[in-house]
């Protein structure tokens, strides 16, 4: 997994991963094993999936990879603390997954809650097969 800059001020997670890395075999079923983990958690509230390919494939001025076969964004929350009205501008979390032919690019959005970040880098490290 590498940290980038996207866009040189969003601070992103991403790991890109063979197919042959991993058990998933689809963006469906990473969503899936996503939904287990942010249910399983006691902080966590799982809140919806977006299926970002349908959404922009569906418009008429769309700008799409031609590469990507599949993209969802799982849609969650980890806050257990409301102290500040701004953290509502950090919040909700998600996780993006683009699916390629021969492989996914999973990437999220670091936390400003470091626990939140290390549970979800470990969901995203346990994708690959150890």
């Amino acid at each position: 997994m590498k940290k980038i800059n996207f866009m040189e001020k969003y601070p992103l997670m991403v790991l890109e991963l063979s197919k042959n890395e991993t058990d998933k075999k689809s963006t469906d079923e990473i969503i899936e094993y996503f939904r287990s983990k942010i249910e399983a958690h006691p902080v966590a509230t799982f809140i919806a999936v977006f299926d970002h390919y349908g959404h922009t494939s569906g418009l008429k001025d769309k700008e799409m990879a031609k590469e990507i076969i599949d993209a969802k964004n799982i849609i969650f929350c980890f806050g257990k603390e409301l102290l500040k009205p701004e953290v509502l501008g950090a919040r909700p979390r998600s996780i993006g997954v683009a699916e390629f032919r021969d492989s996914f690019v999973v990437s999220f959005m670091e936390a400003p809650n470091p626990q939140a970040n290390e549970s979800i880098k470990g969901w995203v490290e346990e994708l690959k097969r150890g």
